[in-house]
């Protein structure tokens, strides 16, 4: 048994999870099913070995996810590129040299294609191999009619197979987890509309710091406050459930066309709205009872609703012109400076004015503070609202955009285009070239890794050839299924697979001497030793399957010619030799794979956010025009989310994880995602309050900006938690000064807007801190502690 670092010592699983077996049990009967009918029915053992090759190698060498008709359908799909891959692979088959450019090209092409989604992702290694086989000797092209024939009888057999043996359900659409966290988030609105409506709060939302006459008070025992928190939790559980480490890999929206990019757009939004959400709890006592801003959080609940239900294929589509009135009757109300009829309480919901003049001494000093903290608390109260609902429209347009609605008009500045939902106006071939080309850099993890990959495997073609191996396509396989992103994971996996190889050469060796050549024997054991291959292999370990599937091997090959036992030191050379040559690649390319590079490119992101944060402030006070900064930190962004999700597949020093990754790399996405509604919602220059007032602003923006430098710089060069807290505090005093002094200029729309620039600031401190939230402090590169 393995103990998990920082974990409890944990069981091996005794049995496979039954979606294992059945699957096994599909590839098994398809593929021993083609073998047999043209091995022993038609006397064609070309045709038979491609059969099952076609079968094992989609079936059990690749992953196809989804329902039984979407697995069937994804088969169906590939047979196509499996026929130009085995065409190709026998042509070039002609010299070593031939099919070893060819396998640079295939093997780049194949990889790199992973940009286009997890379902390219998990049939990238059987496309690889349907260019493998057929590329090593003989040289045959007068048998690729069977070739071709065999692999489509294959792969047709296992679509049959997963339409009619234990058909699989299909599994929890990401559509069902966005549904889920939408619903929540709608009964969180519903308590914050209450809350702000009455002008209290039964108890403090998670990670709120109430303040007041009612900070403190305990909520009384069995009333709301138990629900209250319940709900928050479970908002917080919903959300959780959209991270990219709780997510199966071919669960994830992460291919480049309009649904996937709408469906990805809508599980930030809704980060962002519970972040505003909260908010507008933390803020509904201090700032008084609020009708409008309540009113403005009920739509905001029910626009959250609306496009639950519609997210699923079949709903009704969610329309935004409700919250588009709502939100436009709200600025103008809170523009008006007429006061409206007074609220719950008797306190009036008007847009907060100029301090009344007060005398001296200190209670008139206390009063004038308490109307002070009074009045940042309403302007927050109803900019949080605001900006809730803000988000509320936003899911409702990525909802219509996920089920193909017309796109939205694009009102971004033309400084700042493309606009947030830049992808619902791109045509798909576009959008597949945004995707490739945004990628053809060596910051990408897809061109790495494609680089990586087509270069261990043509290296691999060119040693079998010149060693002239037998059975060469071993070495690629090898190469193919056991080399990592990183040569410590590659380098591991050598040991396991060198011992399992040798384990079930020794076992062929025992078994092809002591049955001989009886390929009845090998025939009737075939089938129970491959499915205990594909079934028992992946829960019992690497050594296992290597073991097991070097025993199958030898029963197949056993049954086209005569075998000796030289057929399984073969094997366990080809083997040794392609988990040799994946090691050195590794060495050679990108050897520490994504988690070296995490902290430089993560610092690079929060560089980028800082450029965009300060340009679109300087865009909304009228002080600078766009240059592209929000289009280059949202493509920043792009990319470390690929690195990251490479990071999450590999082995780490759980030492060396430092801060939250997924929260610094949400600090990114927060910045562009947040910025667009700002964009759209304010005119170039709207938040200018005056010369000084912009001025002011953007010396506020300069001020996050350098935190976030600041912090980019403590990842890069590791330094210790908490080595930004300064900037962090410094930042927030001036946004805390810049409320404050709003609440002593007219209530006209540019100092609204100011507030609400300044909010989107402080939450981007927010996102920030949590970036070394609970990580471990360790000791300066001096030997001091922090």
């Amino acid at each position: 048994m393995r103990r998990l670092p920082g974990g409890p010592e944990q069981k091996r699983r005794a049995r496979p999870d039954p979606t294992v077996a059945h699957r096994a049990v599909r590839v098994t009967a398809a593929a021993c099913a083609g073998f047999y009918s043209f091995r022993y029915g038609f006397h064609q053992s070309v045709t038979a070995t491609y059969a099952l090759f076609g079968a094992v190698a989609v079936g059990a060498l690749a992953r196809v996810e989804g329902s039984a008709r979407t697995r069937a359908r994804t088969l169906l799909v590939t047979l196509p590129f499996a026929w130009v891959l085995i065409c190709l692979g026998t042509v070039l088959a002609v010299h070593s040299w031939t099919a070893a450019l060819g396998m640079a090209g295939v093997g780049f092409a194949v990889s790199f294609g992973s940009v286009g989604g997890p379902r390219l992702v998990g049939l990238a290694n059987g496309l690889q191999l349907f260019y493998i086989l057929p590329c090593f000797p003989p040289f045959a092209p007068d048998t690729l009619p069977q070739r071709l024939a065999g692999v489509t009888v294959g792969l047709l057999l296992l679509a049959a197979a997963e339409l009619l043996l234990w058909p699989e359900p299909a599994p929890p659409d990401y559509r069902d987890r966005l549904a889920r966290a939408a619903r929540s988030l709608a009964q969180l609105a519903d308590l914050a509309a209450a809350e702000c409506a009455d002008g209290r709060r039964a108890t403090a939302p998670t990670g709120s710091h109430p303040t007041g006459p009612q900070a403190g008070r305990a909520p009384p025992a069995g009333g709301p406050a138990h629900d209250d928190a319940e709900e928050a939790k479970d908002a917080a559980a919903r959300l959780d459930e959209l991270r990219l480490s709780r997510i199966p890999v071919m669960e994830r929206p992460a291919g480049p066309g309009a649904v996937d990019r709408a469906l990805t757009h809508s599980g930030t939004v809704l980060h962002a709205i519970a972040a505003d959400l909260q908010r507008v709890r933390r803020y509904s006592f201090p700032g008084g009872p609020s009708v409008q801003a309540a009113g403005l959080v009920a739509a905001t609940a029910q626009a959250l609703r609306a496009a639950a239900a519609g997210v699923r294929p079949g709903g009704p589509l969610p329309s935004a012109e409700s919250i588009e009135a709502r939100i436009a009757a709200f600025e103008t109300a809170r523009t008006s400076p007429a006061p409206t009829a007074p609220a719950a309480g008797g306190t009036a919901d008007r847009a907060p004015g100029p301090d009344p003049p007060t005398g001296d001494g200190d209670r008139d000093h206390d009063h004038d503070h308490d109307h002070g903290r009074t009045a940042v608390a309403r302007l927050v109260l109803g900019s949080a609202a605001l900006n809730a609902a803000e988000g509320a429209r936003f899911l409702t347009l990525t909802t219509r955009t996920a089920r193909h609605a017309p796109p939205p008009p694009d009102d971004t500045p033309p400084d700042e285009r493309p606009g947030p939902f830049w992808y619902a106006h791109e045509p798909a071939p576009m959008l597949w070239w945004r995707r490739i080309s945004g990628n053809l850099t060596p910051l990408s993890v897809y061109f790495r890794n494609a680089l990586r990959t087509a270069g261990a495997l043509s290296a691999a073609r060119l040693v079998a050839g010149a060693l002239d191996l037998s059975h060469g396509f071993w070495v690629l396989l090898a190469t193919l299924t056991l080399m990592r992103t990183s040569a410590a994971d590659t380098r591991m996996t050598l040991r396991p697979a060198l011992v399992g190889t040798a384990g079930g050469a020794a076992v062929t060796a025992v078994l092809l001497i002591a049955v001989g050549d009886h390929p009845v024997f090998y025939a009737a054991a075939l089938p129970p030793m491959m499915l205990f291959a594909f079934a028992f292999g992946p829960v019992l370990g690497l050594a296992w399957a290597q073991g097991a599937f070097t025993v199958v091997v030898a029963m197949v090959f056993s049954q086209l010619a005569p075998a000796s036992w030289r057929l399984a030191e073969a094997r366990l050379v080809n083997v040794a030799t392609g988990a040799t040559i994946g090691i050195i690649a590794g060495l050679c390319a990108w050897p520490k794979g994504g988690g070296h590079d995490l902290r430089r490119r993560t610092g690079e992101l929060l560089d980028r956010s800082a450029d965009a944060l300060r340009e679109t402030v300087a865009v909304l006070t009228g002080t600078g025009p766009g240059q592209g900064a929000l289009r280059r930190a949202r493509h920043c962004a792009l990319l470390t989310e690929a690195l990251y999700a490479q990071y999450r597949s590999e082995r780490h020093d759980p030492a060396e994880d430092g801060p939250d990754w997924q929260a610094a790399v949400r600090t990114g996405q927060h910045t562009v995602r947040r910025a667009e509604p700002l964009l759209v919602r304010i005119p170039p220059g709207g938040a200018a309050t005056g010369p000084d007032g912009a001025a002011a602003l953007v010396g506020r923006a300069d001020q996050v900006a350098a935190a976030f430098r600041h912090q980019g710089a403590a990842l890069r060069e590791r330094a210790p938690a908490g080595t930004a807290d300064h900037e962090l505090a410094h930042a927030r005093t001036a946004l805390r000064e810049a409320r404050l002094i709003a609440t002593r200029t007219p209530s006209d729309a540019a100092a609204l807007y100011a507030v609400d620039v300044t909010l989107w600031l402080s939450g981007l401190l927010d996102d920030l801190e949590r970036v070394n939230r609970g990580a471990p402090a360790r000791p300066a590169p001096d030997g001091r502690a922090p």
